[in-house]
């Protein structure tokens, strides 16, 4: 069980009564422009994709986490860090951080994936934590930089070209 919090931030298990802040966040094609994953049409949707990641809560001891405002317990978005195994060809781990539209540009995602890479070079002890996100979205690539991640080789991944970032533990971090 997670429960982090920032300066405007809680950061927490996912939950079944998160089910419409998912599926706002997933039905909406603006914030799936550069992700590939089909768009949501119905909530029970967005209830399979809760299980999976309680599921990887269980398998992995880490998965995605829900992001919702302190002042106002309104669901953000989601940031964490999972076990990748299907974008490159070995496995990661991978941080990562969706926002409903209306929540951008408020500097939600910065600050939630900064808490998110300290917890786990700091208190999970990962050796190193990747990510990667396509080359032509800005708005990812700043926030991977902003927090400190370092980024390599770009490489191919289902015909897009994306930008490979990576911190190992030890690493400064701003």
């Amino acid at each position: 069980m997670i429960h982090l919090t920032t300066e405007r931030l809680i950061i927490r298990d996912l939950e079944e009564s998160d089910v419409d802040g998912i599926f706002a966040l997933d039905s909406d094609p603006e914030v799936l422009r550069y992700i590939g994953t089909p768009l949501m049409t119905e909530r029970l949707e967005a209830a399979q994709v809760i299980a999976i990641i309680r599921r990887q809560y269980r398998e992995n001891g880490i998965g995605r986490w829900a992001l919702e405002e302190r002042t106002t317990g309104a669901f953000v978005g989601w940031c964490g860090l999972k076990w990748e195994q299907h974008v490159r060809s070995f496995p990661y781990y991978d941080i990562g951080y969706r926002l409903i539209r209306s929540h951008w540009g408020r500097g939600y995602a910065t600050e939630a994936a900064s808490a998110c890479l300290r917890h786990g070079l700091d208190v999970l002890n990962y050796p190193e934590i990747c990510a990667a996100v396509e080359v032509e979205h800005q708005a990812s690539n700043r926030i991977l930089t902003k927090i400190g991640m370092h980024r390599g080789e770009p490489f191919l991944y289902e015909g897009k070209l994306c930008n490979w970032y990576s911190v190992r533990n030890g690493a400064p971090l701003p």
